[in-house]
């Protein structure tokens, strides 16, 4: 038996020496062939018969060593085959091993070739120092290689503006959902970049300046045969002077000096500071057939904490995905000035004026965060992710910084320097141990209502167009979904200066975590929160009287008012049209639905649909209809025509209009074409309730003339003019 084989049986084979199972049996079956031809006759003189006779015995006896060696053989094979199983059954990885050491065989995007890779983001306005640091960091991630292009989710000119001095490489997609204030929703952004279809997506906060080892990373990540989420720390520095040449390929000192990435690494390294982590998380994933999660992500607020946390836990409970940390092989920063830094205290709070007038945004953040999904009931713990490292030009995985690089350069055979090198690199690795452990930046308490830093005179300014028009709806929490619906309509629309007026407590606090524009009446009737506030019940009487004294508001702030019902459906803007009549003209839909007769007949103002301008005549008629419904046992709709058209339509002018004679306001009944009631022409009764308006020119449709408010809910989701995904809480057709 020769040296090697001996050495293996007896477990001391040399590393360099490798013994497939195939050889071994070879070997084995070779040596007991050499043996057996060694002790037979036709080795052995054979030259008279006496000789053979003389040599019977030793014959007899040869043959039975013969056997004898060939059984030993066997027995040494079978020992061996069994030593060789226990021993790879031994060397076989874990389950853990396998997905720490992926295969990379699956995808094959071979040597040197880049995946398409899309980078999304949501920029600030461009201005001023937030403007250069955005600048900066978009550049950064376009010097990075031809194939990559960036996604701006924004509906600001002047992010649109900077964009175009790009080229094709830079898209601002505004088909997202925003809150009031411009802020982009997470959850739609997220959905968003489902839409696209690159190799990689990558979501990084839109000051984080990336350095081209991020290249290098994804390509790797891009060949593991499992679909992944990668999530990478970025640090942050007070010291950065640094700046891109003008074709952006370059990194260059302010004396135009070049500057390579490792000596960029190597300043960061020095300079970097700890801050609140501010949700500086960078995010990847290749396009698989896996979800990052399972699960809905709630209407978390971008950029306003826990967001992210909420999707790692998620990705990590779910299991669906390989997830694991890069934050020690992709180099990213982010420049913090001084000013900054000092205005957070130590909780992560800012105590800037700016911090605290959009508090309410990281505390519904906080507050959404504690009610869905696997973080309301544990912590990300950032320590336990997987880590890819790369040691010298080697990636690894590991769930531990400890010892890794050494090990791997006992078993490479490296030389000395090298294991320097490297147990440098993790002691730095392990000081930055917790840069991943992103706290909430407010506590995770529930959302009060005295957290919202807007009222009705506040919101008014910031939501008006330039005429000084407001766009108004009032509801209550039992009709939250077909408020939505109606919000995602005005957004489709491009319309802007709406605001709601919540009935009930529920609904407040509902569209503040939706980022609505939304003032709570103080007087409000306090049953209406789970009613069934249709038409004809105590509830809706009630709930139509709030309406025209929140008109009546309004109007004596200096604003004119579009008041819209939720369950009236928008096929276009009227406000135009309705601008128009001028002043003095108080414009409302007829609930009139037969056409031989005048669209003014009494009790035929519909006060689910009017337009009410800020002048003295309108202002002085609207006090009179509110004080005729504070005193009438009925809706307020009653009051409108009787108040205004007089009792049994003494004040109509004509089939269109009345004239209320102490104010001198003019009523004008809308033209039903254009603004049909429910139970016009039969339009909701139509197999295509779309097409047959917009063949007639609707610009509004209003769901009346249905009795109970789940009948109405039912006949608008089914005729198609519905705008809300109440499963995802996302408008319908952003994703």
């Amino acid at each position: 038996m020769d040296s090697a084989l001996t050495a293996f049986v007896l477990g001391q084979s040399d590393a360099s020496v490798f013994v497939t199972p195939a050889t071994l049996l070879v070997r084995l079956k070779f040596h007991s062939f050499i043996h057996s031809l060694s002790n037979s006759d036709v080795t052995r003189p054979t030259s008279t018969h006496s000789s053979y006779k003389q040599n019977e015995p030793s014959i007899v006896f040869m043959a039975f060593q013969v056997r004898l060696s060939g059984l030993w053989s066997i027995w040494l094979c079978g020992f061996a085959l069994i030593g060789l199983s226990l021993y790879a059954t031994q060397r076989l990885p874990s389950l853990e091993g396998r997905i720490m050491r992926p295969n990379l065989s699956r995808r094959g995007g071979g040597g040197s070739e880049t995946p398409r890779i899309i980078i999304f983001s949501a920029p600030r306005p461009f201005s001023g120092s937030v403007g250069a640091r955005q600048s900066l960091a978009l550049r950064s991630w376009l010097a990075l290689c031809a194939e990559i292009t960036v996604v701006l989710f924004s509906n600001d000119p002047s992010v649109t503006s900077f964009a175009e001095t790009f080229g094709s490489r830079v898209v601002v997609d505004p088909n997202i959902d925003f809150t009031f204030l411009g802020t982009p929703f997470f959850h739609s952004m997220m959905a968003r970049t489902w839409s696209f279809s690159p190799d990689i997506s990558v979501l990084v906060d839109p000051e984080t300046i990336v350095l081209p080892d991020f290249i290098s990373t994804l390509k790797y990540a891009y060949k593991l045969d499992h679909d992944w989420l990668l999530v990478a720390s970025s640090r942050n520095v007070s010291y950065f002077p640094f700046y891109l040449d003008e074709d952006g390929k370059h990194w260059r000192k302010e004396d135009g000096k070049l500057m390579k990435t490792h000596e960029l690494q190597e300043i960061i390294g020095q300079n970097w500071q700890r801050t609140p982590c501010e949700q500086k998380l960078l995010m990847a994933w290749n396009s698989g057939d896996l979800p990052l999660y399972s699960g809905v992500l709630p209407p978390f607020l971008y950029g306003r904490g826990v967001h992210n946390s909420w999707v790692v836990n998620q990705a990590l409970s779910s299991e669906l995905r390989f997830v694991f940390d890069a934050s020690w092989t992709i180099s990213s920063l982010y420049v913090i000035d001084q000013e900054h830094l000092t205005n957070w205290s130590t909780d992560g709070a800012s105590n800037s004026s700016n911090f605290k007038r959009r508090s309410w945004e990281y505390a519904g953040n906080s507050h959404v965060g504690a009610l869905y999904g696997s973080l309301s009931h544990r912590e990300t713990d950032y320590s336990s992710l997987v880590k890819l490292l790369k040691c010298n030009r080697l990636y690894i995985f590991v769930n531990t910084t400890e010892n890794i690089c050494p090990s791997t350069y006992r078993r490479a055979g490296l030389g000395s320097w090298w294991k320097k090198e490297t147990l440098a690199w993790v002691e730095g690795v392990k000081s930055q141990g917790e840069l991943l452990d992103c706290s909430p930046m407010v506590p995770k308490n529930r959302l009060k209502p005295s957290d919202y830093p807007f009222s009705l005179e506040t919101l008014l300014p910031l939501i008006a167009d330039s005429n000084k028009t407001i766009v108004l709806a009032a509801a209550g929490f039992s009709y939250k979904d077909m408020l939505m619906s109606w919000v995602c309509r005005m957004r489709h629309l491009q319309i802007t200066n709406f605001i709601i007026c919540a009935l009930d407590k529920e609904i407040y606090e509902f569209s503040v975590l939706l980022g609505l524009p939304v003032f709570s009446d103080p007087v409000a009737p306090s049953e209406i929160s789970f009613n069934d506030c249709h038409f004809g019940t105590k509830c809706f009487q009630k709930v139509t009287k709030v309406k025209s004294r929140m008109v009546l508001k309004i109007l004596e702030l200096g604003y004119s008012v579009l008041l819209s019902d939720v369950d009236v459906y928008w096929f276009g803007n009227p406000l135009p049209l309705l601008c128009s009549y001028g002043p003095a003209v108080l414009a409302a839909q007829s609930d009139e639905f037969k056409n031989i007769v005048p669209i003014n007949l009494p009790r035929r103002l519909n006060s689910g649909f009017y337009f009410a301008r800020s002048d003295r005549s309108t202002i002085a008629a609207m006090k009179k209809v509110v004080a005729h419904a504070a005193t009438s046992g009925k809706s307020e709709q009653p009051s409108f025509y009787d108040t205004l058209c007089g009792e049994g339509g003494s004040n109509r002018v004509g089939d269109d209009r009345c004239l209320e004679p102490e104010t001198n306001l003019t009523v004008y009944f809308l033209n039903r074409d254009l603004f049909p009631n429910g139970a016009y022409l039969g339009l909701w009764q139509q197999q295509n309730v779309r097409a047959a308006c917009v063949k007639q020119g609707c610009l509004v449709l209003h769901n009346n003339w249905i009795s109970g408010r789940l009948k109405k809910l039912e006949r608008q989701v089914l005729s198609g003019l519905w705008d809300y995904d109440t499963s995802t809480r996302m408008c319908q057709g952003q994703a």
